[in-house]
């Protein structure tokens, strides 16, 4: 193993945290002409449109065989896009982004219950180090519909549960293979929904059931950024769960609160406060002793 490939997992999450704050900042600017579903169906048609011609001028090298494993992935992936993307268009941009990164915490809690994957106390200690600086930065907002929050807890447990597949299916699969089944299941499930509106005549919702809608003018712009942002994201994000546990370099994805901080202050969003800064400052040495123990231990 060469002395600094221990930490490509590390490095392909903060990219990977980046596409997705960019994603979430785009998604934000169309809140008031989509819903949810209709953004899913277009963030996944414009990663397709640029994913496939790849595959078909660099075709993977795989073993594949796990094909009922591949579809769970992608069917987890887009009920946690789903979510996230309905948080998004109803709640502060870093409350949305705060939910989904809860997965960090269900992935620990899961990879040890099913995996067995423990790194110590003080990586356990890292964890909750990380979630603290979360809460800093972005206070809990109760007054909101509590579907809200159901949504957003709902994004996080699934979003872990396909991060955690993608570790078990990098053996198999070629890292844009594994992009690729999220990207089939995030355009069929928009287009069954489209198909039930129009055969059946049931009633559009903000999340579920959608109508077609083209964008017009700059709101292609944004679309195809979302798009090729949270493919970006994607991507990469399946390439970090590939290279390393996913205990370990799931706590780096709370560099997407960091990212979205700056994000919102493009937005217009306030400058963040004494306690936000103190919440990026948790996060950011929760992923120092990450790296830290990473580097001078082996799991326990």
């Amino acid at each position: 193993m060469k002395p600094d490939s221990r930490f490509n997992g590390i490095l392909y999450m903060l990219l990977a945290a980046l596409g997705f704050s960019i994603m979430g900042g785009a998604a934000k600017a169309l809140k008031e002409n989509f819903n949810a579903g209709q953004l899913v169906f277009y963030r996944n048609a414009v990663g397709l449109f640029f994913l496939l011609p790849g595959l078909w001028k660099h075709p993977p090298v795989q073993t594949g065989g796990k094909p009922l494993r591949l579809a769970f992935r992608g069917l987890m992936g887009t009920l946690a896009l789903y979510t996230l993307l309905y948080c998004v268009l109803h709640i502060p941009l870093g409350t949305a982004m705060s939910y989904n990164l809860t997965s960090a915490l269900f992935i620990a809690v899961f990879s040890f219950l099913f995996f067995k994957e423990y790194y110590g106390r003080l990586v356990v200690f890292a964890v909750l180090l990380g979630f603290w600086g979360m809460l800093f930065i972005y206070k809990p907002v109760m007054y909101l519909p509590w579907y809200y929050h159901i949504a957003g807890l709902v994004s996080g447990i699934t979003a872990a549960i396909a991060y955690i597949t993608i570790n078990r299916l990098s053996k198999y699969y070629d890292a844009r293979v594994i992009v690729l089944s999220f990207l089939v299941s995030g355009l069929l499930i928009p287009l069954c929904s489209m198909l039930l509106h129009y055969l059946f005549k049931i009633k559009t919702d903000d999340l579920l059931i959608i109508d077609f809608k083209l964008p017009s003018g700059i709101e292609w712009v944004w679309i195809i950024l979302m798009g090729l942002a949270a493919l970006f994201g994607q991507y990469f994000v399946t390439k970090a769960y590939g290279a390393d546990k996913a205990g370990i370099v799931s706590v780096f994805s709370y560099a997407n609160i960091i990212f979205s901080v700056f994000i919102g202050l493009a937005l217009g969003d306030p400058f963040p406060g004494w306690w936000s800064w103190a919440g990026i400052c948790c996060i950011i040495g929760s992923g120092i002793i990450i790296a830290l123990v990473k580097n001078s231990t082996k799991k326990i």
